[in-house]
């Protein structure tokens, strides 16, 4: 392996995000895992140089104290304890400083000897090295949305074991407008990837019908999608792998041991208990604006990298409540006006993530002369790094007014149109 590791134990912090993404600054990969990995686990982590049991508020589960087991403790590498008074190890700070500069890197290269070998081309052959060793010579099918997290995984699957890898794009009658339309366009026609492209979008709208419950919705969405691949691994020999492109923010807001359920990722939370596959997922450690500079260094164009993120639900999760056909087509009508007058004006770029929401309420406005009784647009845009905190981008107003004006106008069912000003936190970039 390329990179040196120093691996991040979970005892309860709620900053564990925050210090894996200092010490990749530092020059060095890190990686947050459980506080109960076994022995067996952590030996199965490559080149691990040291670890740091990071304590917080979040230390009781279950009315027990957590802690490592004796084993984690005897295993022989560099230990750091911080916030975690029943450490049984020689390095321990009641609390970190304000400034934890020194105090990393005086762990990290001085006790631990790790070097600066943190860096997308070294990531990348590596998770290439794991792939082919997970994988072998058996197929994998990945689970590929299209979005950035999928795409990536794709070409680092492509890069591993080729033709190996069997594509599958669900189109679930959720997806944004065109979105299908351009998977298979980029994948099958220009990079010629083994794609299989279903259609089940009644299937899925039937299975949904009068679900209102977020939650339920990507758990339904989560467990139909493994059904259809299962389906379609059974029409093919040998796969055995199911790739998906789970990122860490996806594994923090669907719950952790030490951290309660935001909400569950139909990729995370919404999987089902009997999943027939071994799942294969070499971005799950990374955070969003590190999965774009991993296309960028796979080759992988622009337009691509820096598409639009799009929830597995998709529309399911801004179409609000129970979803109702008229209610759906307006969510895909006035987010395609959106991202369409988000282009002329040049914010495409500017703002990272942008998109509508159609609650399950009416309110009473006038058109033509005459009472309506209609559906509100909500205006989604905010600006983020990583997907775990996000501010709201200041859209100009000559620009809001046109979108408006288009949406109440060119969209049916719909006579108003709001824009969301809340940051994350307290809000979620999604409307659940």
């Amino acid at each position: 392996m390329k990179q040196d590791m120093i691996v991040i134990l979970d005892l309860g912090s709620e900053e564990n995000a925050a210090l894996a993404r200092e010490i990749r600054a530092m020059g060095v990969y890190s990686e947050i895992h459980p506080h109960d990995i076994t022995k067996e686990e952590l030996a199965k982590l490559p080149n691990v140089k040291g670890i740091i049991l990071n304590g917080g508020p979040n230390h009781i589960v279950d009315g027990v104290r957590i802690d490592v087991s004796e084993e984690i403790y005897g295993c022989g590498i560099p230990m750091l304890a911080v916030c975690h008074e029943p450490a049984v190890c020689e390095r321990k700070l009641a609390v970190w400083p304000e400034d934890k500069t020194d105090v990393l890197a005086d762990f990290i290269f001085n006790v631990c000897g790790s070097q600066k070998n943190w860096n997308m081309e070294n990531f990348i052959e590596d998770q290439v090295a794991l792939l082919r060793e997970q994988i072998g010579d058996r197929k994998v099918l990945l689970a590929l949305s299209g979005g950035v997290d999928s795409s990536v995984v794709a070409a680092l699957l492509i890069k591993a074991v080729g033709k190996q890898l069997v594509c599958v794009h669900v189109n679930h009658g959720l997806m944004r407008k065109g979105e299908s339309e351009s998977v298979v366009q980029v994948f099958k026609n220009e990079l010629d990837a083994n794609l299989i492209y279903v259609d089940a979008s009644e299937r899925f709208l039937t299975k949904l019908e009068g679900v209102d419950d977020p939650e339920a919705k990507r758990k339904i969405i989560g467990a139909e999608f493994i059904r259809v691949f299962e389906e379609e691994a059974r029409k093919l020999e040998g796969i055995d792998f199911l790739g998906q492109g789970t990122i860490y923010p996806d594994i923090i807001e669907s719950g952790t041991k030490t951290a309660k359920v935001v909400k569950s990722h139909h990729n995370v939370g919404g999987l089902p208990e009997d999943l027939a596959f071994e799942l294969v997922e070499p971005l799950k450690m990374l955070f969003k604006d590190e999965v774009r500079a991993c296309g960028k260094a796979l080759g992988l164009p622009d337009d691509m990298v820096y598409r639009q993120p799009f929830p597995g639900p998709g529309l399911g999760v801004r179409c609000l409540g129970a979803i109702t056909r008229e209610r759906l087509e307006a969510v895909r009508e006035s987010d395609a006006i959106l991202r369409e007058e988000f282009a002329k004006a040049g914010l495409a770029g500017k703002v990272w993530q942008y998109f509508t929401i159609v609650p399950d309420f009416k309110s009473v406005g006038v058109k033509g002369n005459a009472r309506c009784f209609e559906y509100p647009v909500i205006i989604r845009a905010v600006n983020t790094i990583d997907a775990m905190t996000a501010s709201v981008e200041q859209i100009p107003w000559d620009v809001m007014l046109k979108i408006t004006d288009r949406i109440i106008n060119e969209v049916k069912n719909v006579n108003r149109v709001c824009y969301d000003l809340t940051p994350k936190p307290c809000g979620t970039i999604e409307w659940e």
